[in-house]
């Protein structure tokens, strides 16, 4: 039997390194057996499901026993398996559709096992609604809350470990999924093309909405770091904003995957309204000024992203308010040190967005 490994397998295996699904909560054991199951031929979205369809007979098991810290946890990654058995598919396929909205169903039955509060959030949008995941602290009200957007192809659940870390810091999480991205994409048929400053401003409207939450900041991963910067200098709600591994000035990669979701995203094969697309959302420092506290962090070791293509961020912020913080080995988004970037963005957020004396 030959051991030589697929040119697609090995495309998904650098789209999605052990590193990146470890960082969005897979088992470590998930994950080494999903990228040996799809070097030997299995299909990367029936392997990551086989996987998740495990860890759901565990999470049933344990909570039919009434061990429901272990149902929960099994739960959460049956939810990380699911999250990457739909990243197979750059295109809106039917299979893609119906994995992500089987993911949607298991993070509602999240919310019934967590003992964090969730929350499914629904907000009317040009006649549909974007979609989003609040994630409140045990003990409320909350210190305050970050909205988190994720970047072209991991969006919303992506980032459910990052807002358990905030919330044993006393902060709420708003998981949002903008135009083009997760179920306000694939369900509710938002493209990225629209209004996204008006988009964007609406989860900011609900956090405003209630006292509850305390003062907003946002934390972009990606093309969710540019979302973020140009959130922060429209909106002068927006306490403290970070800003990870994001282009100022994105524009077509010479990668088929990143050209294939950014077709997605915009809904359009057109790759000249693509690029148009991505010239509509340029962060220009002359123009967008950012006066909350602002975090950039940059990953030496990033394929993707160059530390010049976040100066911009810097360079709209109050010298004294920017900070920039960078792993020279990291990669993009800083998944090979997962554990202490998040930590150290959460410390910084605890500390942007605690109530005055």
């Amino acid at each position: 039997m030959s051991t030589e490994i697929s040119a697609a397998a090995q495309a998904l295996q650098r789209a999605m390194s052990v590193t990146r699904l470890l960082d969005c909560g897979m088992d470590y054991a998930d994950a080494i057996a999903l990228h040996a199951r799809t070097a030997r031929g299995e299909p990367w979205d029936a392997a990551a499901e086989a996987l998740a369809e495990a860890q759901f007979a565990r999470a049933a098991q344990a909570e039919q026993a009434g061990h429901r810290v272990t149902a929960r946890d099994a739960q959460e990654k049956a939810i990380a398996c699911l999250l990457f058995a739909q990243m197979a598919f750059n295109d809106d396929t039917p299979r893609k559709r119906q994995l992500y909205a089987r993911l949607s169903a298991a993070t509602r039955r999240l919310a019934g096992l967590s003992e964090l509060p969730v929350e499914r959030v629904e907000l009317p949008f040009n006649g549909a609604q974007l979609i989003g995941w609040l994630v409140r602290p045990a003990a409320r009200p909350a210190r305050g809350t970050v909205i988190v957007f994720g970047g072209q192809s991991g969006w919303g659940m992506a980032y459910w470990p990052i807002a358990r870390q905030l919330a044993a810091r006393g902060l709420a999480t708003l998981l949002a999924e903008g135009p083009g991205q997760g179920e306000t994409r694939l369900g509710q048929r938002i493209p990225v093309g629209g209004d996204l400053a008006a988009a964007h401003r609406g989860f900011g409207d609900r956090v405003a909405a209630a006292p509850s939450l305390g003062r907003g900041g946002i934390w972009g991963n990606s093309v969710g770091g540019l979302w973020a910067a140009s959130t922060a200098a429209s909106d002068p709600r927006i306490a403290a904003c970070c800003v990870n591994g994001a282009l100022a000035a994105p524009s077509l990669l010479p990668f088929r995957t990143f050209v294939e979701q950014a077709a997605a995203m915009l809904g359009s094969a057109d790759l000249d309204a693509v690029a148009a697309n991505f010239v509509r959302m340029r962060f220009d420092a002359r123009r967008d000024r950012i006066a909350c506290p602002l975090l950039v962090i940059h990953g030496g070791a990033d394929p993707l992203i160059q530390l010049s293509d976040q100066q911009p961020f810097l360079d709209a912020a109050r010298p004294e308010s920017a900070t920039l913080k960078v792993w020279d080995d990291g990669e993009h988004t800083i998944y090979n040190h997962a554990a202490e970037r998040t930590a150290f963005v959460c410390d910084w957020f605890a500390d942007c967005l605690k109530p005055a004396d």
